[in-house]
């Protein structure tokens, strides 16, 4: 059975730091496609951070050079680590893993940026 979980969300405020991490169970994130996304009330999901089996990163605009997604395979967790954090950084944040064609999500975890 596959599991993620997320863990590391919390109340910061601007400017600082805080890192998620998502443990998977039933699965190898070195396998596939490892994913950040994020949700705001009354937004769409977007996607914040993908890193592909080989390493490979990617962000959207607004948290290049802040964020930084990584991957430990010894213990299967990806991480999110985000440094400069503002108020609109507020949001649910969903880790993802795409095996082959299968999607599988995490149950979020919340960060709250206070001004």
């Amino acid at each position: 059975q596959v599991q993620l979980v997320e863990s590391g969300g919390g109340v910061v405020q601007a400017g600082g730091s805080l890192r998620l991490s998502c443990r998977a169970s039933g699965l190898a994130f070195s396998r596939g496609a490892g994913y950040w996304f994020r949700q705001a009330p009354g937004e769409r999901r977007e996607l914040v951070a993908s890193i592909t089996s080989g390493g490979g990163n990617s962000y959207v605009d607004t948290v290049k050079g802040r964020f930084t997604i990584s991957r430990d395979n010894a213990d299967n967790i990806l991480y999110l680590q985000m440094n400069g954090l503002k108020p609109e950084d507020t949001a649910v944040y969903y880790c993802r893993a795409s095996i082959g064609l299968t999607l599988y999500w995490g149950q979020g975890t919340q960060v709250t940026v206070s001004s």
